[in-house]
């Protein structure tokens, strides 16, 4: 039995399809876990979907940014654009399953002794802080609460966490951090509108892992979401969004064989795996 971490998907099915070829993927043996943004702006949206739903309970499925913000247009929150090819499943028939299995996904977890998420951590989070926070979203997305979330989890405020935040202002932040979050300060104020590498840290700010005193520092962190980190393994952190879309390659990382999480892993001694995307899913670079 093997578990592979995977990242981003967004919708390229034939490099998803590939790279289980390449790991010799069983679905009776073995197991899989993709860390967010399933679908939306590649071109197969209702391969992957049916591919994941059809692995059942050898597929583990985190929420990312993407994937959110579909549930909110299939429910009229929000408005696609041109470039969210997502649009194409809502007149499906399949469509109400779909999203209710989205729905349905983790918006964090913790195995093998790491952190999986889509895109973050703020710095003041501990790992039982950030997967309460986590459940608070998943239990009002699985629940009555589903259209009240969708409506109220948009928009950038607050920028940050305090622990007398109202409950669409917990969601908004949580959301926030988990699926969207590249940089933030020192105090945990996060910024959105840089998308670029490391490098590109607005003045105060910088990226969320780097940030002194992390209070999840000593949990291994995996995620994906930051295509132009993609590729960062350090004993504490691995980034598995490897830029499938844009034409570069889809990544795994193997947990060791009979791993048990009984201590902090070195997550830079794991095997990782990635192929190249295949070109039916690559979309233009703008």
């Amino acid at each position: 039995m093997a578990t592979y971490w995977v990242g981003d998907l967004q919708g390229c099915n034939a490099s998803l399809g590939y790279l289980l070829d390449q790991l010799g993927f069983s679905a009776s043996r073995d197991r899989l876990v993709v860390l967010g943004d399933l679908i939306n702006r590649g071109p197969d949206n209702a391969g992957v979907l049916d591919r994941l739903i059809a692995l059942s309970d050898s597929a583990t499925c985190l929420l990312g940014n993407h994937d959110l913000f579909v549930l909110a247009a299939y429910h009229g929150v929000k408005k696609l654009k041109r470039s969210d090819t997502a649009r194409l499943l809502f007149d499906l028939p399949q469509a109400p399953a779909w999203m209710d299995w989205l729905a349905h996904r983790d918006m964090a977890r913790f195995e093998s002794g790491c952190l999986l998420v889509h895109a973050g951590v703020l710095p003041g989070w501990d790992l039982t802080q950030t997967l309460q926070c986590a459940r608070e979203v998943e239990t009002a997305l699985r629940g009555p609460l589903r259209p009240e979330l969708l409506h109220q989890m948009f928009g950038h405020e607050p920028l940050g966490w305090r622990d007398d935040l109202g409950q669409p202002e917990r969601w908004r932040v949580t959301v926030n951090a988990l699926t969207r979050l590249r940089f933030c300060s020192a105090q945990g104020e996060m910024e959105f509108a840089t998308k670029e590498g490391p490098g590109s840290a607005p003045p105060g700010f910088m990226p969320w892992f780097d940030v002194p005193g992390r209070r999840t520092a000593d949990t291994p962190v995996v995620f994906g979401h930051w295509s132009t980190v993609g590729g960062l393994c350090r004993p504490n952190l691995a980034c598995l969004d490897t830029g499938c879309l844009w034409g570069r390659s889809l990544s795994a990382l193997r947990v060791p064989a009979n791993w048990d999480g009984a201590k902090p892993p070195d997550l830079s001694g794991w095997e990782w795996i990635s192929v190249p995307a295949d070109p039916a899913d690559v979309i233009p670079l703008k």
